[in-house]
């Protein structure tokens, strides 16, 4: 479809519906964010993630580029809100499938298959985003302060797929299980960001078999003999977490 060229300022800029009400106006940024994203996802399939500027993704959304600044600063900020974007499709994907079984397995691969599904539209331009993220000091690496958002809505899911089983779990392990199950299903998105077989059949492949494992070192992890090793893995988080504060 072609895109118009924006001209002078849009009916949709910020600076405009000044007397509309409050909530209009909520409604109407979210739409303009809505549809800088879509146009954004559009453009780094077509063009590269490197080739496509702010000022293409202004062009292209119908907006003044001090319009697309406003809602995203830099085109690493609007990364971010596709992260936060694809979670929320993520989240309405996987809650009716954890409505159906409270066992911890069927709730794991149900977190897994609905991520990388509903992931499926960014995976031409996944790689060239990963290739950016790998970089520790980037704003886009998903463990770097400026996912610190999205991280926690990630794990926060994992811990409603946990918490919502009917597994029986020490109370050490099922405290710390959610982040080492996001660490789990950051691993499987890596695979799927280089998976180009048809239908990511590899990769379902790989959370078919790995999810039975991880459920059986869970098994294995929640056995009394086990506690020592609990409080050894729990004392490592701990002293992460702090040195990441501390940073």
């Amino acid at each position: 479809m072609p895109r118009k060229k924006k001209t002078g300022r849009e009916p949709s800029d910020p600076q405009e519906g000044e007397d509309s009400a409050p909530n209009a106006k909520t409604r109407k940024g979210e739409r303009t964010r809505a549809r800088i994203l879509e146009v954004a996802i559009d453009l780094f399939q077509e063009k590269g993630f490197e080739k496509t500027g702010m000022r293409d993704i202004a062009d292209a959304a119908e907006l003044s580029l001090g319009s697309a600044y406003y809602y995203f600063p830099s085109k690493d900020h609007l990364v971010q809100g596709i992260y936060s974007f694809a979670h929320r499709i993520h989240v309405e994907a996987l809650e009716p499938r954890l409505a159906t079984s409270k066992k911890l397995e069927t709730r794991l691969r149900a977190l897994l298959t609905t991520k990388i599904e509903s992931a499926e539209p960014y995976h031409g331009f996944s790689a060239h985003i990963f290739r950016n993220a790998a970089d520790p000091k980037s704003p886009l690496n998903p463990f770097g302060h400026a996912s610190e958002e999205v991280r926690g809505d990630a794990i926060a899911l994992v811990r409603t797929v946990v918490e919502g089983s009917d597994a029986r779990l020490p109370k050490d392990l099922r405290a710390e299980l959610p982040e080492l199950l996001w660490l789990y299903e950051m691993a499987v998105i890596l695979f799927w960001i280089h998976d180009e077989s048809p239908e990511r059949r590899r990769t379902h492949r790989l959370i078919e078999h790995t999810v039975k494992i991880v459920m059986g070192l869970v098994s294995l992890a929640s056995l009394p003999p086990m506690r020592p090793v609990r409080r050894r893995i729990s004392k490592l988080l701990a002293e992460l977490r702090e040195e990441e504060d501390g940073e």
